[in-house]
């Protein structure tokens, strides 16, 4: 498996999909980076010299937030909501939706505090 930013990334698929597999990575992002480096979306990951590796792994580092330095940077925005106590952190502290979606009927059986449903009676 290649390995681009210490991620190993599938093989067999073609070379857009596979860049999607590294987080901050979606489709665009992956087409716009394989057009820059004039590479052909349709090969396979496994086909992928070491320098092309390489020219990945550089233009990555240069110009794009991704893996470790993205998720700090979410992780840093999350906390830095809920100091200031504004509402969407007191959400995430409270582990529930922040937004806008209805916690009534679906967010009640996976988000914030357990609630307890009464059972029907026979």
């Amino acid at each position: 498996m290649p390995r681009v930013i210490g991620i190993d990334i599938p093989e067999k698929k073609k070379l857009f999909i596979s860049l999607t597999y590294i987080y901050g990575i979606g489709r665009k992002v992956s087409l716009e980076i394989i057009e820059k480096l004039r590479l052909n979306p349709d090969m396979r990951a496994h086909e992928l010299t070491s320098d092309q590796i390489s020219q990945i792994n550089s233009m990555l580092q240069s110009e794009y937030i991704v893996e470790g330095d993205l998720r700090r940077q979410v992780q840093n925005n999350i906390k830095r909501l809920i100091s200031i106590n504004s509402y969407r952190g007191m959400r995430h502290r409270q582990g529930l939706p922040t937004r806008g979606q209805k916690t009534k009927c679906n967010s009640r059986t996976r988000k914030g505090k357990k609630k307890t449903v009464a059972n029907k009676k026979k």
